[in-house]
């Protein structure tokens, strides 16, 4: 950033702007980073088509009263129409000079960044670099950044890589057992995603043990339709379930997770596949929705599995049952990289919301001493939280996860502590 731009201090620092970016769709937040409290929130999705639409969740500051809005974009329907309309909305509810920075999810930083950092032109050529390893989500996320660039082009843009709380890993956990030109040459090994995630939820589980996070050993698991397992030793991340891409470890809504290399080699080889057509099977055809041919949705698998009626109930149901043993098994082997364990931490859409899955995980894991408070599971979901094993038990705790509140955190403490503006 430029030296002109201002020193920060703490009382300056109102309101970071997060922005997560996808390739048709963005979410954003305008939060306050001391308290998380949340100013405004949305989502414009479908971008690049004529059903792009953006909808906005916000209190309207008169009645105290929530508000929800849905609106179309007009043409051309891109990220910068997108950020353009919630311009907009900002300065329609006074809420534009609240800002003092733009937070960025940016999934892969490789092994250049392990903490947030200030966007300058370098930065932003690295992230292209890295999409080689992200080709889904990096040049997504340069969208965004370029987008609020032009948007807010006096505002510091901070970018939050995804993969930096698992830059702690040793070379034991992210070293894959390929030549290591492949790793020196070519930074082909193992970075861990939803770091962000398992970074919140941690430190919300040390606070519950009321003991500081450095001196916590813990296990995560976020699931969602993306779904990664973590081993966190004295509060860093020692071990995670997904690899070099989102692609490895458990079974994930529409993602095969872990399997056989050579599989690949036979439906190229013997079944004529494509590349590319495998790469589509594994990343969009797989996980829950290919093994229930029906939903990459936890939540009508289990409404399906739930209704013997239903042509497709048992098939929904070992959809369901694959996917909480794979995820089970993960969770079991992590305890190979921590010497004790503090407890279990389920959070994500599926983690934070489905009694079913986690009794099901929870049971197999009765060798490391977690038994579940069944009525307990059943009144932890849609926003609760709390522990749900029995007094007898290694704690479990579901808690939901506030990604959006680390990044404006994390970019405020940036900011707070640069002087002028670079790193």
């Amino acid at each position: 950033m430029s030296k002109q731009q201002p020193a920060f201090t703490q009382t300056s620092v109102k309101a970071i702007l997060v922005i997560n970016c996808g390739s048709s769709s963005v979410k954003f937040s305008l939060i306050q980073p001391e308290s998380g409290k949340t100013l405004l929130s949305g989502l414009a999705e479908c971008l690049a088509t004529p059903q792009a639409s953006i909808t906005f969740k916000y209190n309207d500051g008169i009645h105290n009263q929530a508000q929800k809005e849905k609106s179309t974009l007009v043409a051309p329907f891109d990220h910068q129409i997108a950020l353009s309309t919630l311009v907009n909305k900002l300065v329609h509810l006074n809420l534009v000079d609240n800002i003092v920075a733009v937070g960025h999810r940016v999934v892969h930083g490789g092994e250049h960044y392990s903490q947030p950092t200030l966007i300058h032109a370098n930065i932003k050529i690295n992230i292209e670099k890295l999409a080689q390893l992200a080709p889904l989500h990096n040049p997504a996320n340069l969208i965004g950044i370029d987008a609020c660039q032009q948007v807010f082009p006096t505002l510091p843009q901070v970018a939050i890589f995804d993969t930096a709380f698992h830059q702690s890993m040793p070379e034991k956990a992210y070293l894959y057992g390929l030549p290591i030109k492949l790793y020196q040459e070519h930074s082909i090994r193992r970075y861990g995603f939803h770091g962000t995630s398992h970074y919140f939820v941690a430190n919300q589980a040390a606070s519950i043990m009321n003991k500081p996070l450095e001196q916590c050993n813990l296990i995560s698991a976020h699931l969602g339709n993306g779904c990664s397992v973590t081993a966190i030793k004295d509060g860093k991340s020692v071990d995670t379930s997904m690899g070099m891409t989102p692609l490895e470890g458990v079974m994930m809504g529409t993602r095969s997770g872990d399997i056989d290399a050579g599989i690949v080699f036979h439906l190229i080889k013997q079944l004529g596949y494509t590349a590319e057509e495998v790469d589509t099977l594994l990343n969009k055809k797989s996980g829950l929705l290919g093994l229930s041919e029906l939903s990459n949705d936890c939540r009508t698998l289990e409404t399906t599995m739930l209704d013997k009626s239903h042509p497709q109930s048992e098939q929904a149901r070992l959809a369901l049952t694959v996917f909480c043993y794979r995820i089970a098994k993960s969770i079991a082997s992590f305890s190979a990289s921590l010497s004790e364990l503090d407890g279990l931490i389920f959070t994500g859409g599926i983690g934070e919301n489905s009694a079913w899955v986690r009794q099901e995980i929870i049971n197999q894991l009765s060798l490391l001493n977690f038994h579940l408070c069944e009525e307990q599971n059943q009144a932890t979901c849609f926003g609760a939280s709390g522990n749900i094993t029995t007094e007898a038990s290694r704690p479990c705790w579901v808690i939901a996860t506030n990604e959006e509140w680390v990044i404006a955190e994390q970019s405020a403490k940036l900011l707070v502590s640069s002087s002028t503006g670079e790193l």
